[in-house]
């Protein structure tokens, strides 16, 4: 369904609380239409008294008193009604506000990974916190108020061009100067470019900070103050320049504005002096000029939050573009009628891929005529070069990406025919950077299958070499991870994962350097507890330490895109090429120690720290 854009693509999202929001609008125009009564008492007290002025004792008290009751009545009710209003609009922005929030987050999932990698994440912070709240604050606050901003102005107006029609038309003067400046300022060239770069400017200070905090570890290595990182600052200027330039566009025409709203009885005095000039002992008349002198003041309170509504309905409408541009972002094709194969080998058949687009000047193909089987029951081994494809195949297998030609398949089935649901049903992932939740390590864990008991947590758990550390923790596996909980290492954070990914039980495993941050005796049980899954199942490897990948089935060296050798590790050998240069660099590498050497000079010793190579 295609979405509607601008306010009427506000109007829309508002329309989803329909009843909600017409009982706001009901109570905020009650509201409006009771506060004017008070007015409607003054004038009818000041106009008793002064036409009994001549003879106090013809002073009706009881309907002076009367009128004030109802005065006092109009206005408790119309804080009322107030208050009625405001809990409807509330809750109607709020539910708005968690479904809109939701479906971001949904559809933020769906997209192909080239949109996170290319979008800031603080960037998408404040689309999903920032411009949603937003459209609360349209939905709860601006709504009532452009009610009662246009429906209190206009039935006073009204009331008083009954009165006295020559004055009241003097009153629309300075309204229509500063309604016509306003509208002017907003819809300037100008100020519609600089409030776009005022929102661009804001999104970039945030998702710089974002990174400057993320980068804490850097930053305290390296004595890097906010000041000196020059992203950050340069953002942060960027915010001031632009926030300093809309207030010099804006100070003058609000500056008028305010005056001219704030000043409104100024106008009517000297008519309404020159009218009564002509017309001594008129009471009417004065009684009339007093009102006009009492409600012209509260004519400019809904005037200038009207200007507000508008100046903030540009900032929603603002944000609710970034919005749509979430939302415009296509998702991952699903087919009408998902495939579920019979049998779990992963065939790669001619696969080409690029991060970048054909017609881009940067354009490189990452993976070039891929052609690979990784077989059920087998472990299948990805080695080479840094940069090479490795963790590119991986994520094509998961559709983080779509390839650009040639198809991916399981169990024969292409993985586009298979739904997503159902294709990350069948593939455990172990990322070799491990993301954890906020959440206890029993329910870290048992995000690989939510049905699991605790008993199958701690089994999958021990296989993963985490039961230990978890034991030694004050609340075990009911220990919070992160903020107000605690922090793990690289390597407990990793079997973490492992230890997810166990639980999962899927008939296809990829394990992108999943003992990274192992030590050799952890890395060995894990390796014991990983050879248990292989019968039946589909194992892919990304390793970097040969070591751990020898009794693979198959390995595969990736350079540059190309697989450039296939076989076991015997075979590779055997070949004297690319993988055995790797082998000798690995075990040359496992026998570097950082030792001291002494030497002598001149008579004197010096100890000097240095690498000793084999």
């Amino acid at each position: 369904m295609e979405r509607k854009s601008g306010l009427a693509g506000l109007f829309d999202i508002a329309g989803g609380r329909k009843g909600l929001l017409i009982a706001a609008s009901f109570f905020s125009v009650l509201s409006s239409l009771l506060q004017i009564i008070p007015f409607i008492v003054v004038y009818k007290i000041v106009e008793s008294l002064l036409q009994a002025a001549q003879n106090p004792a013809g002073i009706d008290g009881p309907v002076l008193v009367r009128l004030g009751f109802l005065a006092l009545g109009a206005l408790v009710a119309a804080l009322a009604a107030l208050y009625v209003g405001a809990m409807c609009s509330h809750i109607a922005a709020f539910r708005i506000l968690y479904e809109m929030r939701v479906k971001l987050s949904e559809h933020v999932a769906k997209v192909p990974m080239g949109y996170h990698v290319r979008t800031a994440s603080g960037e998408l912070k404040k689309i999903i916190e920032v411009a949603v709240e937003k459209v609360e604050s349209f939905i709860a606050h601006q709504l009532p108020d452009v009610v009662s901003a246009i429906i209190v102005p206009l039935t006073l107006l009204g009331y008083l061009f009954w009165l006295d029609w020559r004055m009241a038309l003097i009153l629309l003067l300075p309204i229509g100067v500063g309604m016509l400046i306003q509208a002017r300022m907003y819809g300037s060239d100008n100020g519609q470019r600089y409030y776009r770069e005022f929102q661009f400017a804001g999104e970039e200070m945030n998702a710089t900070a974002v990174e400057y905090v993320r980068g804490m570890p850097a930053v305290k290595i390296f004595g890097i103050t906010a000041n000196s990182f020059l992203t950050f600052r340069g953002a942060v200027d960027r915010y001031r320049d632009v926030s300093l330039e809309i207030t010099d566009l804006y100070k003058r025409s609000y500056s008028l504005f305010s005056v001219l709203m704030g000043s409104l009885f100024t106008f009517a005095a000297p008519v309404g002096v020159l009218l009564l000039s002509g017309r001594t002992g008129d009471q009417a008349f004065a009684i009339t000029f007093i009102l006009f002198l009492i409600v012209s003041p509260s004519l400019s309170a809904p005037l200038i939050k009207l200007m507000y509504v508008g100046s903030g309905l540009r900032e929603v409408l603002e944000g609710y573009k970034r919005i749509e541009s979430v939302f415009a972002e296509p998702t991952v094709a699903e087919p009408r009628q998902a495939k579920q194969p019979s049998s779990y080998d992963i065939t790669f058949r001619d696969v080409t891929f690029s991060y970048a687009e054909p017609e881009a000047a940067d354009y490189k193909p990452v993976l070039d005529g891929i052609n690979l089987t990784a077989r059920a029951g087998e472990m299948t081994a990805l080695v080479g070069p840094s940069g090479g494809g490795k963790s590119t195949i991986a994520n094509l297998l998961l559709r983080f990406w779509d390839v650009r030609s040639g198809e991916i398949a399981i169990g024969g089935i292409p993985i586009r025919e298979m739904g997503t649901e159902k294709l990350m049903g069948l593939v455990s992932f172990v990322f070799q950077d491990v993301h954890l939740f906020y959440d206890t390590i029993e329910e870290n864990i048992r995000m690989g299958n939510t049905a699991a008991s605790r008993e199958e947590v701690i089994h999958a758990a021990k296989i993963a070499c985490c039961h230990e550390f978890i034991g030694k923790l004050e609340r075990g596996y009911d220990t919070k991870i992160g903020e107000g909980g605690t922090y793990l290492s690289g390597g407990e954070a990793q079997r973490i994962a492992i230890a997810r990914a166990l639980l999962k039980n899927a008939p296809i495993l990829v394990l992108d350097e999943a003992t990274a941050y192992a030590d050799a005796e952890n890395e060995h049980n894990i390796q014991r507890g990983l050879a248990k899954l292989v019968q039946g199942k589909t194992v892919l490897v990304i390793a970097h330490r040969l070591s751990t990948i020898q009794g693979a089935e198959q390995i595969l060296v990736i350079e540059k895109g190309i697989i450039k050798e296939q076989g076991t590790h015997a075979e590779l050998r055997s070949l004297n090429g690319l993988y055995e240069r790797m082998w000798q660099a690995h075990i040359a590498a496992s026998g570097w120690n950082v030792g001291k050497a002494q030497h002598a000079a001149a008579g004197k010793e010096a100890v000097n720290d240095e690498l000793v190579f084999p």
